[in-house]
């Protein structure tokens, strides 16, 4: 169970739905499933910058209206059934964190109580009118559970979804970019992903495809000395905590000829490398839909 993206996608048989929609702070970027084929055409449908606010603590709309809109211009012709669709949302609209419990209760109301006890602190926001998502990994050594969650404030989410439903399509799984984009990443070794999107960095930590830590910070400028002062106090966490080091960086969304990969390689000593997916380097705007379709076999 340590294969994230598979284990929250499994929901889903074969073929995956029509539609996937990243939403991202300039863009819904999408996927459509041409008729009768795993292939999918895609393309993006552009946005003002000031429609969305993307937080986890406030609502995301600054102009709603122009979000139905942009979503409407999506929606397939009317009929009788609602096409399928994966919405993907922006990080820094929710929370995803690894938590480790010593043993979960078999029941699952059990389980949830028991990540909600522990999530009450750490979000800006009342957990008990959340949506919460979680899911155990393999156990780590020493016998603990590693239990990826995803929370968001009820009210945000809805906030997301409701332009879709109105539009026609049914929302049957909505996750985050950086979970969506977890089967682009290397299976084995040590792998550190810097994502960046619409000014907010998202640090993740993987062990093979085990999701060890995510962090979501706002940027007050996208330069490379802004990334290594988010990166170089999580690489000493992973040390401090895990005794471990990244071999690699894997950098998401920053502009290529910015110097990035190479300030980051000189910095850190380790190799930097792009997301990629069969489809090709995998960007600010859709990179979940690259991993849900690579974890689909339809990229």
């Amino acid at each position: 169970m340590g294969d994230v993206i598979g284990t929250i996608t499994r929901i889903f048989d074969d073929p995956p739905p029509e539609f996937v929609f990243e939403i991202g702070s300039g863009q819904i970027a999408w996927a459509r499933r041409a008729k009768g084929k795993q292939v999918f055409d895609s393309g993006a449908k552009e946005m003002d910058r000031d429609v969305l606010a993307i937080s986890p603590a406030h609502d995301n709309m600054l102009r709603p209206e122009a979000f139905f809109q942009a979503v409407a211009d999506l929606a397939p012709p009317p009929s009788r059934k609602r096409p399928g669709a994966v919405l993907i949302l922006p990080d820094y609209c929710g929370r995803v964190s690894v938590i480790d419990f010593d043993d979960l209760p078999k029941k699952p109301e059990e389980q949830m109580a028991l990540v909600k006890f522990r999530l009450k602190k750490s979000v800006p926001f009342d957990v008990d009118n959340a949506s919460v998502s979680f899911f155990p990994q393999t156990r780590v050594e020493g016998g603990k559970i590693e239990v990826v969650v995803a929370v968001i404030a009820q009210e945000i989410l809805a906030r997301y979804e409701a332009p879709f439903r109105s539009a026609g399509f049914w929302p049957g799984l909505i996750t985050t970019s950086t979970l969506a984009a977890c089967d682009l990443m290397p299976t084995e070794g040590i792998s550190l992903l810097l994502k960046q999107s619409g000014g907010v960095l998202t640090a993740a930590v993987f062990r093979g495809r085990t999701l060890k830590m995510v962090r979501t910070v706002e940027l007050m400028e996208v330069t490379p000395q802004e990334v290594a002062d988010v990166l170089f106090p999580t690489m000493a966490f992973m040390e401090d905590e895990w005794k471990l080091k990244p071999e690699r960086l894997v950098l998401c969304g920053f502009e290529r000829g910015e110097g990035f990969d190479d300030f980051l390689a000189q910095a850190t000593g380790l190799p930097v490398e792009p997301l990629r997916s069969p489809m090709g380097m995998a960007g600010e705007a859709n990179a979940g839909i690259q991993g849900f379709l690579t974890s689909k076999g339809a990229a």
